[in-house]
């Protein structure tokens, strides 16, 4: 089936761009839960069910790398820390929705 709508992107390299803050495995995961509210390192280990904690620990390191999230010591706690989205960030929330949506109109199926 031929397209004739508007290109995806306005010049190349746009959805590369987005792809490699995002597109690595558990990312789009650890983005949703940090979507309501800040968490701390172990409730994202709760929170993001099947991720080990070295990974956990690499994804976040990237993600604020990229200025998608902040890392916020607590007060009161000086060994406790909360991640949070930024701006930047937050922007990325959309996407996470349509993401949503993409996966209840065609759910996961199992195939032998």
């Amino acid at each position: 089936m031929k397209s004739t709508s508007l290109p995806l992107e306005s010049h190349v390299g746009c959805i590369s761009a987005a792809a490699d803050v995002i597109g690595q495995k558990w990312t789009a995961l650890i983005l949703r839960d940090l979507h309501a509210e800040p968490k701390g390192f172990c409730e994202l280990e709760r929170t993001v069910e099947g991720i080990n904690p070295r990974t956990l620990s690499q994804r976040l390191d990237e993600l604020e790398q990229h200025g998608i999230i902040e890392k916020q010591s607590c007060a009161g706690a000086p060994n406790r820390c909360e991640y949070h989205l930024t701006d930047k960030g937050h922007d990325l929330v959309p996407i996470l929705r349509h993401m949503a949506e993409w996966g209840e109109k065609y759910p996961a199926t199992v195939q032998a």
